[in-house]
């Protein structure tokens, strides 16, 4: 079997839900309307970066008990990834804020939470690139993406329900889960997040696979 169906997987399903993130038919909701259809890029940009910080936590504990170097690659990597989606999540809940909400920044717990989250690992790049001994660099900052990952999910899962917030989900307003979204939504929504969950790997094989060729040059 060719090694690359699901990069082909991964293709088809971001165009699916491309396509039919805009030509769908949507339910009516009162003041979501139209703005609605964001949830096929808005949600899966956020679980393509947890699926990545995720990897990397693992990795991290695998350099901290093996010392492979690729390890330490993949971890990092995989962080690199998680963030650029990060950013992309935050993008499209600000633009969707603006027009539910008024305001592409209201100071929404899950917002704080979320901005919060990717500075923690923003910091474990910039503690990286600021020693050059590759053993120390490899060990300390894996100790940090360990603890890193559990803090980021209390941010993005715990507090925000603890209070009360626009955000669906969280502060007794209804989800996106199966009970709560629509049946239209369904067919989009799914192959969406499995699209760029699998464009999201991809990339971080390429750069793994890059990054191990320049130190093998290097």
């Amino acid at each position: 079997m060719n090694k690359s169906w699901w990069k082909i997987l991964a293709i088809v399903l971001v165009l699916f839900s491309i396509i039919g993130g805009f030509l769908f038919h949507v339910p009516a909701k009162p003041i979501l309307n139209e703005s609605i259809r964001n949830i096929h890029f808005h949600v899966p940009m956020w679980f393509a970066m947890i699926t990545m910080l995720a990897v990397s936590f693992v990795y991290s504990i695998k350099y901290l008990n093996k010392g492979n170097e690729n390890d330490d690659l993949m971890a990092v990597e995989s962080a690199n990834v998680g963030i650029v989606f990060g950013i992309l999540g935050l993008i499209t809940g600000m633009i969707w804020a603006n027009f539910t909400w008024g305001e592409p920044w209201s100071n929404d717990p899950k917002q704080n939470s979320s901005a919060i989250a990717l500075l923690i690992y923003m910091a474990y790049l910039v503690l990286r690139n600021s020693m050059d001994e590759e053993q120390k660099r490899g060990k300390i900052s894996s100790v940090y993406n360990v603890f890193a990952f559990p803090i980021m999910v209390v941010l993005l899962f715990v507090l925000p329900r603890m209070t009360d917030s626009l955000h669906p989900g969280n502060g007794g307003n209804p989800g996106f889960n199966t009970k709560d979204m629509a049946p239209e939504l369904r067919p989009v929504f799914y192959p969406a997040c499995l699209g760029w969950i699998l464009v999201s790997l991809w990339i971080t094989n390429l750069r793994f696979r890059i990054r191990k060729q320049e130190n093998l040059n290097s």
